[in-house]
């Protein structure tokens, strides 16, 4: 704000309060359109990230069956992908560079079964919810 003196007046510049209030309330539509455009967007991301993740596991798994001649058990899980089992001599790995390639974008490692409900094998996340079904965020991702 500005105060200067003229012809014996005080002149002081700045905003009014309806000049303020106009500006707020355009930042306010702003962020009323904007933000849940970022969210929804940001949210998505986990979904996605999952989905290439598991593709990268599949395909990991194939090389691992190349080498052993199978898929891991059940007991030897993903864990299979990135450190030797006892079991398998002919193990060329890590197929996986390490253990956070198989925990999914919730911090939960990715399931996995063989054989699979869906083909040979499948490797998959509940998603956000961390529960079979859902939709958005919560819905399951596979490599089916």
């Amino acid at each position: 704000m500005k105060t200067k003196i003229n012809n014996g007046k005080i002149e002081q510049n700045g905003f009014t309060l309806l000049e303020l209030l106009v500006v707020l309330s355009i930042l306010g539509l702003l962020a009323a359109v904007v933000g849940p455009q970022v969210i929804k967007y940001l949210g998505s991301s986990r979904s996605e990230t999952a989905h290439v993740q598991v593709k990268n596991i599949a395909a990991s798994l194939q090389l691992f069956r190349l080498d052993a001649g199978r898929y891991p058990t059940a007991q030897e899980g993903l864990e299979a992908l990135v450190k030797q089992p006892a079991t398998v001599p002919n193990w060329n790995g890590p197929y996986l560079p390490d253990a956070t390639a198989i925990t999914d974008p919730w911090s939960r490692p990715y399931r996995f079964a063989a054989p699979g409900k869906h083909g040979e094998v499948d490797v998959y996340t509940l998603g956000s919810d961390n529960a079979s079904g859902g939709t958005g965020e919560a819905r399951d991702v596979g490599n089916w």
